[in-house]
């Protein structure tokens, strides 16, 4: 695979201390996909399981509450019968958003020769149309002190 390197990627030895925490705090199978379902807006559980039907209730309350204790994730309870819960981005979770979106777009760009490359990589499913995307706006991300 022959990726070119952004101007703005560090040329030294330096550690990204930033870099790793924030992969610590998204890593995992679900929480980046629960974050991007979450971009489109404020989610009930059962919704958000219909849209990561592969994920066990126990697995999807586990991610959620993880991302809740950091604050990704604001989780409001409704004093109703039956109980209302629902689960939205906060600040520092929406703060991710153009981050995955370019994650999503790298992935979509080279999952046919990621998939050659790499044999043993799951079967990738065709993009999605459009209209299945959140609907959000997408924005670049420059290089500090551009």
């Amino acid at each position: 695979m022959n990726v070119q390197r952004s101007s703005g990627a560090p040329t030294s030895n330096e550690y990204p201390e930033s870099l790793q925490s924030t992969l610590e705090l998204i890593s995992g199978k679900w929480k980046g996909i629960l974050i991007y379902h979450l971009i489109s807006g404020t989610k009930r559980f059962n919704e958000i399981r219909r849209l990561c039907p592969d994920i066990t209730q126990r697995m999807l309350t586990l991610q959620l509450r993880d991302m809740e204790r950091a604050g990704l994730v604001h989780r409001k309870v409704y004093p109703q019968a039956p109980r209302k819960v629902e689960y939205s981005l906060t600040d520092c979770g929406r703060g991710l958003e153009t981050a995955l979106l370019n994650i999503k777009s790298w992935g979509e760009t080279y999952r046919h020769e990621l998939c050659r490359e790499y044999p043993g990589l799951p079967e990738l499913p065709a993009p999605a149309s459009p209209a299945a995307e959140p609907q959000i706006e997408r924005t670049q991300i420059s290089p500090a002190g551009s």
